[in-house]
Order: structure tokens, then C-alpha cells, then sequence
């Protein structure tokens, strides 16, 4: 094996190649290598100045993540970097396609940057929970002014090179061959006498800084960051920045750094990162599986659901056929597209003709013969079996041999409705998320039948649409909803036993949820959470199990939508209505559902502990395929905040033996119906072990 960095000399500048595929990152070996090179080119008095360059389609992209719960091993970055910076010989950086984190980091250590135009650089730490800790919260604000570089840290987005040119991140744009490009750079440095220099000691600009900077900036972002630690912790590194020397402030970064690396969000956040990866794989299905094409769709069903399935597709290039019943539905469907596109023309997000060329790639049709010729068909109509089989059993007539027919249920039986065709195998489940040009799930459902195939390319698609797509398989509600009925069920509960909507809601809100439970019942529509209980078979026999939305809907309040339903509405906001605790006290006597209190920690047990539960017998019934599935689902689906890691990382977080010990003290209290542990729950507590081992 070659090793990771390599040295070599053209004429009198020195070249420092790294070749870590397939993103050079900065595992040990990569940081050894760097260390042993910048000590050769300090003593290669032939060399009169340095190049780092990275073999392969991009520069450092990062440090090696599957480190970060290791014990440090030196050379650890910031000692490389003090390395590099040290040279009394000028070093650029020859960055191509991606300088992040600890890229970044190593770039700006260097005396000059150099980059492509297409290159991209960025601090995404934030993401995984963390700050840039070898040195970047202090190196950004001296190169792009403290604004600058607070948002780019803050938000963890890359800017693209030749905006960071224009913000004094990048020295020079080479256009052509990178490598020559960045050696004449460097020639020309020599040539003139140019001396290192060293971002460390440029000054922070704070100059222009308001008094009140640091505090306005934290109420701007205080809504885009709510719950999350490692924002404010980078803020305090940019105040050490402006404040303190930068030794000093060093020691602040690295200080902030550790207590981000230790906090239960970063490793939850980090446990994301891998799970979305590990989420694209399927245990039966052979990477090397060949994909059907997929170049023109037709979405069956052109309401809310069937119109934003549709800009899915065409937003990437793919032609959508859009059938509808009768011409009024279909202008119907077309209006709420243009409109969807409309808002963000009018803000400035997507350009007019972006929009035309979309609109351009929808062909509305009313008849069926006209999807004859489409590779995928997409049926969003409404959730009742006995239609969705009457659709299957047409598209059966009118696909073509090898069309993948999938259904946008959200409960329904997959089986079932395959079962309807001559081809089963070809059948499968596509519950797109509601607004579904916005939301990033695709919860994808297999069937007993379905093919390998046919998985691997709705996998495949799923990605190629921007979605972040989970397989499971068969069974009423599948791994979101069979959850999510838990977490309303008790919502519903605590109603009757006298806990205030709002209450329940705001403690929900605090543990990070985007909505609480009552909010987002109403948002999703009483009438369909109502519709889905009809349609669940195997409902409990529980009289009290959701009572309270069946009255509701029944006077007529479905939720937003009627502008009334748990809350009352005023526009968008919800207002706390007497009227519906009365209902529920009055319904609560009838039932014999005692008032009781309840602590803010007990709702937070009920709300999440049954859905844990829920998850363990997902995961013994095989409905998923690994406990961090569920976590991407519910993360991506469901408004659980990301630094919470997911339902069943939640549970190891908080220990399995203590929801355990929660579900045990509601059993005596509720009975066996919903409260008896799973027994894979109960099994992972006893043995110590993890939902995620």
C-alpha cells in the first residue's frame, strides 16, 4: 500500500501530495505523512517554498469521524497545523473539489490558498454537534471578517470558491490544470521575496463591530438553533477571537471543543451522520443489482400529496405525466403547483425561468391510456383500500411490462393492494411526506413479493430526488405511523385525564420536537387521523383510545384546516380553547378516566417511552431493518430534533433499564394494553446491552 502523503520536488518548490481515498481525510496516517513532510521540507534546502495538493477529485475533506470516540493519537491536528504554519518557507494550498473541517482548517494553516473555481470550501462541524477545534473558529474570522464567519459556522454550509475569493478565504483562482497553476503561484511568491504569512497573526477585524453584536447576532439565530449546543459554543470561540490573543483563545476553542465532543448531541448527531449512510443498504438486495430506468413518471392523484410528489421529479429534469378524474381537479392540481413554485419566485429562491422549465416538464392528462409509456407510476389518491385497488387493478391494464406501480399509503397494507395486479413483484410502497416537495423522507415500503430490483432502483431514486429513503416492510402504519399512534394515543390520554393541549405540547416543544403532539394532529387533519383508526383492523378495544379526536371531527373540527379542532385558530396560531377541555373532562367521567397530575418528566416518559417500545417490537418483528433506520425516520419525517438522535438512540441515551422501569410503573398503573415491554426491550435492559449494538 502507497503511503498516504507523499514529497516531491518540481524545481525548486515542493510538492506534498495527499492520496487518501476516496476523500484524503485525516486519519492518523494522513496526519503522520503531513508531519514527516513539512519536517523534510524544512530541511530540503532546495526547496524554496511548498504546494499541498490532494491526489483524486478533491482536497482534504474532513477528519476522519470514525476517530472521534477514540483516544487522541498524535500527531493530532492542531500540532500538524502549528507545523505547517511554522514554515519559514511560503506553503499554498492547491484546493479542488472539497475543503471542509479539518480540510479547511489544514488550507488556512497554510500561508496561501489557491482553488479551482469549482472547488468548495466550509466548517460543517455544526452538523455532527461539534465547532472546528484545530484552530478554524479562529483562522475563519481573521481571513472572512466575524460576520462572515460566524454564519458560515453557524449554518455549516460550503461557499463556493469563488465567493470565498471575494471574502479573502482563497488568494487566487486557477483556471486550467490545478497543480501547475498553484506551483507557478507558489514560484512567483519566491520569485518576489514573499514571505510566509501567518493567519494567526493577522488581526480580527471587530473594528466596525455594533456594541451589541454578539447579543443581536444570538437573538437573529435563536430560532434556527433552538435546543442545539454547539452554535452557542462557537459564538463564545468568535468572542475569544475578538477579545483575547489568540493563544489564548485557542485554549478556549479547544475547551469548548471537548465539552461539544463529550455532549449527548453531538453524539447523537454523529450517530446520524453514519445511520443515513447505513440506511442506503440492504441486506438481500446486491450493490451490484442492475436499476431499471427511470425517465418519465406519472404521479396518479393531482391534490395536495399527487402535486408535490410531481415537482419532486421534475425539479430534477424527470418528466411527469399528472393524471387526474375530470378537468376541474386537474386545473385544480396544475394551480397548486404553479403556486408552490410562485412563493419562492417571489422570494427570490428560484428564478422565473426555472419555474417555466419545470411547469414545461408536467403534461396533465385524464386519460389512463396517456401513462401507457411511463417507467414509474406513482398512485396519491385517497386513503381508502377499496380505491387504491380499483387504480391498481387499471394500471395492471395500461403500464407497460417492467413499470414499477407503487403506492403513496401511509397505512395501508402493500400486499394487498399488489395483490390487485398480474405483477406483484413490480408493486411497492412510496409514502412521501406531506408538504412532499418539502419534506426529505421517503419511507419505502416492500412487499412480500416485490423485486430486488425494483427496491434497489426506488432506493436508487430516492436519492436521485433529493429524499432521504428508508426501506421497511409490510404491517398497518409501517415504522412511522405504527409509532406515531402511540405518541398521539397518549397525548390523547393525558387530554382526558385533565392536562392542558398546550401543556402537553410546550413540554414537547422544550424536549425539542418541531410541534407538540395536539399541534400537529391538528396540522395533519383530525378527519385523517380519524379515517386511519376506521381503517386500522387490529385497533385496540380501548374506548378511551383517541375519543377525544372522534368527538372533534364529528362537530365538524378537523383541525387547521377548519380553523378549529384540539385548538381553536386565529390564521396560523393556535389558541387554547375552554370549550375542548371541557369536552374532554365530560367525556374523561363517562369513560371513568380519572383526572390525575402529571410532571412535565412523566409527559415526556409517556410521549417517547411508547413509541420506544413500539420501536423494539418493529425491530423483533423484522418491520425494520436496524434500529438507526427508525432513528433517520423519525429525524427526517417527524420533527424529532437531531441532536436527540432519534427515538431509539434516545432510548439508549437515557438507558434501556430506566425505560424499563417507566414502562413498569405505568403497566401497574394502565394495565398490559400499552405498557408491557417488548420483549426485545426488555432483553437489550437485562443484558446492558444497546438498541444500537
Amino acid at each position: 500500500m502507497s503511503a498516504p502523503v507523499t514529497y516531491s520536488r518540481v524545481g525548486n518548490i515542493a510538492l506534498i501530495t495527499v492520496d487518501n481515498a476516496p476523500v484524503n481525510a485525516l486519519s492518523l496516517p494522513v496526519r503522520a505523512g503531513l508531519a514527516s513532510a513539512f519536517t523534510q521540507l524544512a530541511d530540503d534546502t532546495d526547496a524554496q517554498g511548498a504546494v499541498l495538493i490532494c491526489a483524486g477529485r478533491t482536497f482534504i475533506a474532513g477528519a476522519d469521524i470514525t476517530e472521534f470516540d477514540k483516544p487522541i493519537q498524535e500527531p493530532w491536528l492542531p500540532e500538524v497545523l502549528r507545523l505547517i504554519e511554522d514554515s519559514v518557507k511560503p506553503v499554498g494550498a492547491a484546493i479542488l473539489g472539497t475543503a471542509l473541517g479539518g480540510g479547511l482548517e489544514t488550507a488556512m494553516a497554510c500561508h496561501y490558498r489557491v482553488a479551482l473555481p469549482s472547488a468548495q470550501v466550509g466548517l460543517p462541524e455544526v452538523t455532527l454537534g461539534l465547532l472546528p477545534g484545530a484552530t478554524g473558529t479562529q483562522r475563519l474570522p481573521r481571513l472572512m471578517g466575524v460576520k462572515g464567519a460566524l454564519d458560515a459556522m453557524i449554518s455549516g454550509k460550503p461557499i463556493n470558491a469563488k465567493l470565498a475569493h471575494q471574502q479573502g478565504v482563497i488568494d487566487e483562482l486557477v483556471e486550467g490544470d490545478l497543480q501547475a497553476g498553484a506551483i507557478a503561484f507558489a514560484q512567483r511568491l519566491v520569485a518576489a521575496g514573499t514571505p510566509p504569512r501567518k493567519v494567526r497573526d493577522m488581526p480580527v477585524d471587530a473594528a466596525n463591530l455594533p456594541a451589541n453584536f454578539f447579543a443581536d447576532y444570538r437573538q437573529a439565530i435563536a430560532r434556527d438553533i433552538r435546543g442545539f449546543f454547539a452554535p452557542e459554543q462557537i459564538i463564545q470561540c468568535v468572542e475569544a477571537a475578538v477579545s483575547l490573543p489568540y493563544a489564548q483563545a485557542v485554549a478556549v476553542e479547544r475547551d469548548l471543543f471537548m465539552k461539544c465532543m463529550t455532549s449527548t448531541h453531538s453524539k447523537a448527531q454523529r450517530h446520524l451522520f453514519f445511520a443515513e449512510r447505513e440506511a442506503a443498504k440492504v441486506a438481500d438486495v446486491p450493490k451490484d443489482t442492475v436499476l431499471r430506468e427511470i425517465k418519465q413518471v406519472a404521479v396518479i392523484g393531482g391534490g395536495t400529496m399527487g402535486g408535490g410528489i410531481a415537482m419532486n421529479f421534475v425539479n430534477v429534469g424527470i418528466p411527469v405525466l399528472l393524471k387526474e378524474i375530470n378537468q376541474v381537479a386537474l386545473d385544480r392540481g396544475m394551480a397548486i403547483i404553479r403556486g408552490n413554485y410562485e412563493g419562492p419566485v417571489k422570494k427570490g429562491k428560484l428564478s422565473q425561468a426555472q419555474m417555466d422549465k419545470c411547469m414545461a416538464l408536467i403534461t396533465p392528462t385524464l386519460d389512463y391510456q396517456d401513462i401507457s409509456t411511463a417507467d414509474l407510476v406513482i398512485e396519491a389518491v385517497f386513503e381508502t383500500m377499496s380505491i387504491k385497488k380499483e387504480v391498481f387493478a387499471k394500471l395492471d391494464e395500461v403500464c407497460k411490462p417492467g413499470a414499477i406501480l407503487a403506492s403513496n399509503t401511509s397505512t395501508l397494507n402493500v400486499d394487498e393492494i399488489a395483490a390487485c395486479t398480474r405483477r406483484p413483484e413490480d408493486v411497492i410502497g412510496l409514502h412521501f411526506f406531506a408538504p412532499a416537495n418539502v419534506m426529505s423522507l421517503l419511507e419505502i415500503v416492500r412487499g412480500a413479493k416485490t423485486s430486488k430490483d425494483v427496491i434497489a432502483t426506488t432506493m436508487a431514486m430516492a436519492k436521485t430526488i433529493r429524499k432521504m429513503g428508508v426501506l421497511v416492510r409490510v404491517c398497518f402504519g409501517f415504522v412511522g405511523n405504527r409509532m406515531f399512534f402511540p405518541y398521539v394515543r397518549e397525548a390523547q390520554r393525558m387530554l382526558l385525564e385533565g392536562v392542558p393541549a398546550e401543556r402537553i405540547d410546550r413540554v414537547a416543544f422544550e424536549w425539542g420536537m418541531a410541534m407538540g403532539p395536539n399541534a400537529v394532529s391538528d396540522l395533519s387533519g383530525l378527519d385523517v387521523l380519524s379515517k386511519v383508526n376506521n381503517e386500522w383492523k387490529e385497533k385496540p378495544s380501548d374506548p378511551a383510545y383517541c375519543r377525544l379526536i372522534e368527538i372533534l371531527v364529528g362537530m365538524g373540527r378537523h383541525g387547521q384546516k377548519t380553523g378549529a379542532g384540539i385548538y381553536r385558530y386565529e390564521g396560523r396560531n393556535a389558541v387554547p380553547d375552554p370549550e375542548v377541555a371541557a369536552l374532554a373532562k365530560a367525556e374523561a367521567v363517562r369513560l371513568n378516566v380519572p383526572q390525575i397530575e402529571v410532571s412535565d418528566e412523566e409527559i415526556i416518559e409517556r410521549l417517547l417511552f411508547s413509541m420506544i417500545n413500539e420501536g423494539a417490537l418493529i425491530l423483533a418483528e423484522g418491520i425494520a431493518q436496524r434500529a438507526s433506520d427508525i432513528d433517520v425516520l423519525f429525524c427526517h419525517g417527524y420533527g424529532m430534533p437531531r441532536y436527540r438522535g432519534g427515538p431509539m438512540f434516545y432510548g439508549d441515551t437515557v438507558g434501556l433499564k430506566t425505560v424499563v422501569a417507566a414502562m413498569e410503573k405505568y403497566r401497574v398503573r394502565y394495565g398490559d394494553l400499552y405498557w408491557k415491554p417488548a420483549p426485545l426491550l426488555t432483553e437489550l435492559a437485562a443484558s446492558g446491552r444497546r438498541f444500537g449494538s
